[in-house]
């Protein structure tokens, strides 16, 4: 018999697991937001971040696709219709997992999974030549041509000493 790729099996057989992360999943989209165990939680990301794709593309063999998954048709109504054009701009990431802490009972790590639905803000590429044009102010000259300078008149150094006789040197 093959061994599961992804890690034991979540208290089941492969089809328990199918169910029972398509349970989860037909929560978070319904809900937004579940709390649930830390590998529920893992295990449970790539699926719904597939079916976030499939809803980013809109078309029916997509629809089709996320119904063999989820079967409840408003579940699927709503990710395809609401959840789809709020992250649509999105290039992924669509879950984010925080971490609560340990279950009480039998001390199992918990957290919370949620749908990323703010608007993706674009990070704005710098290029080296771009940057270094923009940060260096732009500096005019201006030239005037018939302007006479004029050099300041020393003032005569002797006549001063003359009249103060106690700034006089005598060696």
């Amino acid at each position: 018999m093959p061994k599961p790729t992804k890690g034991p099996r979540l208290g089941g057989g492969p089809a328990h697991e199918r169910l029972m992360l398509a349970n989860l999943a037909a929560a978070l989209f319904t809900h937004k937001s579940i709390k649930t165990t830390e590998t529920r939680a893992k295990r449970l990301r790539p699926l719904a971040e597939r079916l976030v794709q499939f809803a980013k593309r809109g078309d029916l063999h997509a629809r089709r696709r996320v119904l063999a998954t989820i079967t409840d048709k408003t579940v699927v109504h709503e990710l395809f219709t609401v959840i789809a054009p709020q992250v649509n701009e999105r290039q992924g990431g669509y879950t984010r997992i925080t971490k609560l802490g340990f279950r009480k009972g039998d001390n199992a790590s918990m957290v919370q999974m949620e749908l990323v639905l703010e608007p993706v803000t674009p990070k704005v590429k710098h290029s080296k030549t771009s940057t270094v044009t923009a940060e260096k102010p732009v500096v005019e000259e201006v030239v005037v041509a018939d302007a006479a300078v004029e050099e300041p008149v020393e003032a005569p150094v002797e006549a001063d000493a003359a009249a103060d006789p106690d700034t006089t040197d005598t060696k």
